[in-house]
């Protein structure tokens, strides 16, 4: 099972709150929304192949909650039908399992986060699609855990928030599989961990 991480991304590799207003307003971020204006037929098609080639989804908690509070309600149409159906796994130490009433949710606890999607990247199956949660795509790359980045690459600056990109100092170098370009200027760029070089 390969895990895949998709993002809208800033020039300046910001992936906070694209999608409005009060989605992540932490340490007070003032853009939410910004994808919309870049928003056309590649960017909405790059997930719906994502999400084609999945068996599941993996979620930090502030991403689930925003998702299952709009997608049960769509219904009808193939990717609405998709994202409601498929199996996700949600991250997280403060959601009760009783609150997880988004069909096919499992929880996976914090403290054990890092083993169990370990164990099920080994499992056999499709991929398993990461969407915004940034705390955990960051942690996923930091492991050497993310086996694809697929970034929606936005031209505009945000001046700071929340990226998936470790600060830890590590070098980690990526092969660009493919690049395709929006008339609105954005580079869906896909990276897939290099291969390691032998010296």
């Amino acid at each position: 099972m390969r895990i895949v991480i998709i993002e809208f991304m800033s020039l300046d590799g910001v992936v906070q709150a694209p999608g409005g207003p009060g989605e992540d307003t932490d340490g007070g971020f003032a853009h939410g929304g910004w994808s919309h204006p870049f928003f056309d037929e590649l960017t909405g098609g790059a997930f719906d192949d994502v999400l084609s080639k999945a068996d599941s989804m993996l979620l930090g908690r502030r991403t689930w909650q925003t998702m299952a509070g709009a997608w049960p309600s769509r219904k009808g149409d193939p990717f609405s039908d998709r994202i409601n159906t498929i199996r996700k796994y949600v991250v997280s130490d403060t959601l009760a399992d009783n609150a997880l009433t988004w069909d096919n949710s499992v929880r996976i606890p914090k403290g054990d986060a890092v083993e169990r999607i370990r164990e099920l990247r080994e499992a056999p199956g499709g991929d398993m699609v990461v969407m915004g949660s940034a705390t955990l795509a960051r942690n996923l790359v930091q492991e050497g855990l993310a086996d694809e980045l697929r970034l929606m690459i936005m031209p505009v600056l945000l001046g700071g928030g929340k990226s998936i990109f470790p600060g830890d100092g590590g070098k980690r170098t990526l092969e660009l599989v493919s690049v395709t370009t929006s008339e609105r200027g954005v580079n869906l760029c896909v990276y897939r961990p290099a291969a390691p070089s032998g010296d």
